[in-house]
């Protein structure tokens, strides 16, 4: 037993290093730097929250920033905004992503894109029971539909711009929590959420050759004017669900947002519960560290049992609240 000890602990250092040899060879896409300086940084729902945010690191960062959302004049506002921060003047464009002919036209006068953040994002939490269907449609006709107009109008300048310069370019998604995991009262929201993730890995085989990455960002709860206006009509159940998460300021998930951009990751998680969501749901998702591409190997397990553990909790909280209200009842 004694002789065999040194074979052992030689095998316990060497696996390691060979997983890690082999997933060096094996992660795809190669990974990259996309830089943000002197490059044009075009980004919706810019007039406020994260995409604000966003804008103004991306300006301090000498990019050249454009934003769009639907109201002109809180979009001039934000303008101000980031100028005040920067000294840096923005590019506005005032449209709604589900016009897709608007958004084009915006698109062309904004000139070619070298990362595009598609940020824009609405949500209704209720049950599905209780949901207007127009709401359901609201949310798939922004969140879904208004992601691929943007994507199909910007792409084709795009592709020629990292042809003509070399340099890598990205496609940025904002996703959220609720769009790796779904829980009470998220059902159409997490629903358009979901898709991002089927849209972004497909793009990214078909963008690769082109040197364009994308990167899906998943925050949790931010404060922002839309959380303010969701808090007071989403479910209780909800609230006790998406509350055991922590909240993040706008300014700290952009930070996250655009060093995850930057580094042209596929999963761009925004705090550690975001981490341990994106090792349990990693999947066939692509992946271009092999570190962390070692971490998820040998987290899975471990992450799948924590999911468990995280459903029990969040089906123990459906029964209790249910069992509390049919008393009061």
């Amino acid at each position: 037993m004694a002789a065999e000890l040194p074979l052992l602990l030689l095998l316990i250092l060497v696996a390691p290093v060979g997983l890690l040899a082999a997933l060096a060879f094996l992660v795809r896409p190669r990974a990259a730097r996309i830089p943000l300086r002197g490059r044009h940084v075009f980004i919706t729902g810019g007039s406020s929250g994260i995409g604000l945010a966003m804008a103004t690191a991306a300006a301090r960062e000498g990019a050249r920033v454009s934003i769009l959302a639907r109201n002109a004049a809180r979009l001039e506002g934000a303008r101000a905004a980031i100028k005040a921060a920067t000294e840096q003047d923005v590019g506005v464009y005032a449209a709604d992503v589900r016009d897709a002919t608007a958004v084009a036209r915006s698109l062309e006068e904004a000139g070619p894109v070298d990362v595009l953040v598609c940020n824009h994002g609405v949500f209704v939490a209720k049950e599905l029971e209780e949901q207007d269907m127009e709401d359901v449609k609201w949310m798939v006709d922004i969140n879904l539909m208004g992601t691929f107009h943007l994507i199909k109008a910007a792409l084709p300048a795009m592709k020629a711009r990292t042809r003509e310069t070399g340099v890598p370019a990205s496609i940025a998604i904002m996703s959220s929590q609720a769009g790796q995991v779904g829980i009470y009262g998220y059902t159409a929201y997490s629903a358009s959420k979901f898709a991002l993730t089927g849209l972004g890995e497909s793009l990214q085989h078909e963008v690769i050759s082109d040197n364009i990455h994308v990167s899906l960002i998943f925050p949790p709860d931010t404060e922002t004017p839309g959380l303010a206006e969701e808090q007071k009509s989403r479910p209780e159940v909800t609230n006790i669900i998406a509350g055991s998460s922590g909240g993040m300021k706008a300014d700290d998930v952009a930070k996250k947002a655009l060093n995850g951009i930057k580094s042209g990751r596929f999963i761009v998680p925004c705090n550690f519960e975001g981490a341990m969501l994106a090792i349990a749901t990693s999947g066939l998702t692509p992946q271009s560290s092999p570190l962390i591409a070692f971490v998820e190997v040998m987290g899975a397990g471990l992450m799948r049992f924590a999911a468990l553990c995280f459903q029990w909790n969040w089906f123990s909280t459906i029964e209790n609240w249910y069992a509390k209200n049919k008393k009061n009842a």
